[in-house]
């Protein structure tokens, strides 16, 4: 499939790059608010979008409007440190944010793909396709939980996947995740690859040129998505 097209935005530094998405993400939610009520955003997890989660959680919109959820989640209870619920939680849903209600994909079970498909009647029950995605992307190639050695990396990636949320393991990954698809992703209205670090350049130049999915996943949400990917960078 051709690649779809993206917009490149660099920045000097993280915190210039935080207010400027932020802007862009405020608008977009706040657009689709006027337009019929509501608004739905995911995000990912790590510390990358933190600053971007603090400055998005002070801008003035209808919060109570606004539905968050994950783009990817660990096996982990919310107050775990490792949990993107957690996090969420510490720096998006205070301040204005607070009123937002949130979506998340962790439910307690010790079986990873029946909490899956848990969250996936969740996540259905939500007027998609998403306002608003944000991925991050690893050293290794992976966005949300697409791991390059992952259990089920196919089923995650591929086009034509029913299910919304799968369960995902992968050896670099600790523990079992939590992933929205691939047709979850993509279908959205804005997708934001937010990247930074100057080591992750090189994974970012060689993901745009020709090359397996399977080897730098993020390569599917490039090639799959229905509207420009907007690519946020900073050393």
């Amino acid at each position: 499939m051709e690649q779809a097209t993206t917009n490149r935005h660099d920045f000097g530094n993280g915190r210039e790059l935080a207010e400027a998405l932020a802007e862009t993400v405020a608008g977009t939610l706040a657009a689709a608010i006027a337009a019929r009520g509501a608004a739905t955003l995911a995000v990912s997890g790590g510390n990358t979008p933190k600053a971007f989660f603090d400055v998005l959680s002070r801008h003035t919109l209808d919060w109570s409007k606004v539905t968050v959820t994950l783009v990817d989640e660990r096996m982990v209870p919310p107050a775990h440190e490792r949990s993107n619920h957690r996090l969420a939680s510490l720096f998006l849903l205070q301040n204005k944010a607070a009123e937002a209600h949130f979506v998340p994909l962790y439910r307690p079970g010790d079986d990873a793909a029946v909490v899956a498909k848990s969250a996936a009647v969740a996540i259905d029950a939500l007027a998609l396709p998403f306002d608003v995605v944000v991925l991050g992307m690893g050293t290794d190639g992976h966005t949300a939980s697409f791991f390059p050695d992952g259990t089920t990396l196919d089923a995650v990636t591929d086009p034509a996947c029913g299910q919304s949320v799968m369960s995902i393991e992968a050896p670099g990954a600790g523990e079992p995740r939590l992933t929205l698809t691939l047709p979850r992703i993509v279908e959205a209205g804005l997708i934001v690859l937010h990247i930074e670090g100057a080591e992750k350049q090189a994974v970012l130049s060689k993901a745009l040129e020709a090359g397996a999915e399977a080897e730098l996943p993020v390569r599917a949400v490039l090639r799959h998505a229905t509207t420009p990917v907007e690519i946020y960078w900073a050393p």
